[in-house]
């Protein structure tokens, strides 16, 4: 059986470690974004202003900063060009919100200069947003049914959810540019000092290891799959 006694501890064996590696992300991005949100930058500039800063500089005046609510909701929406920023990045003066601001400011450049790899992140949304809920149903309802017809509605299936591990990687070089970008635009743009950096740099860093467990989670799930198929086709 799918949820049987062996496959369950076969289910800890491939995703106990990504989850456990996921949640000391979380933990360890809420615990430093908190840390440095007390680390009030020299000039008093808020992430809504910083962020505001860069876009200008750099010719996107078009592009819109908005507050949204929620803890560390911050995103770049490239449909709508807007940066949205959480309140503690929006009104906040500190080296967290700073970094935080910064780096979403470089998803806005990365979509100006036609970064490859967002644009395909872009394109591949439709198909995750389907992948992520109709993967594993229809992985899970061909793994219940016997012979080839079975087995050939389940390799759908984790063909489906294959698209939400590629995701997951392609996210990876986006966000790393994004945060390689917030550094250097703090920096180039006098914005901070390079003595401030070390606080935009643990957050940013931290943030970085999320999408590296996300990432993990999403291959090991889909190994999973693949090794419960492989297994029955060998019985």
């Amino acid at each position: 059986m799918f949820f049987g006694f062996e496959n369950y501890w076969t289910y800890l064996l491939f995703s106990l470690p990504a989850l456990l590696f996921g949640l000391w992300a979380q933990f360890r991005v809420q615990g430093t974004f908190k840390k440095f949100s007390q680390v009030r930058t020299m000039t008093g500039i808020s992430g809504g202003q910083i962020a505001r800063r860069i876009l200008d500089l750099n010719g996107l005046q078009n592009v819109k900063v908005e507050e949204t609510g929620g803890f560390l909701s911050d995103h770049y929406d490239p449909t709508s060009r807007t940066l949205r920023l959480s309140p503690d990045v929006y009104r906040g003066n500190s080296l967290a919100s700073a970094g935080v601001a910064a780096h979403e400011a470089g998803h806005a450049l990365q979509h100006q200069q036609g970064y490859a790899m967002l644009g395909l992140r872009s394109t591949m949304v439709p198909t995750v947003q389907i992948g992520s809920w109709l993967g594993p149903i229809i992985f899970m309802l061909g793994f219940f049914l016997a012979g080839a017809l079975g087995n050939t509605i389940a390799w759908i299936g984790v063909v489906l959810f294959a698209g939400v591990a590629a995701f997951a990687l392609v996210t990876l070089p986006v966000e790393f540019d994004a945060t390689k970008r917030a550094k250097e635009l703090l920096i180039g743009n006098g914005l901070l000092t390079r003595q401030e950096m070390y606080g935009v740099n643990g957050v940013l860093d931290a943030a970085a290891l999320t999408y590296v467990a996300a990432a993990a989670q999403a291959i090991s799930t889909l190994l999973y799959y693949v090794f419960l198929l492989m297994g029955r086709n060998n019985e």
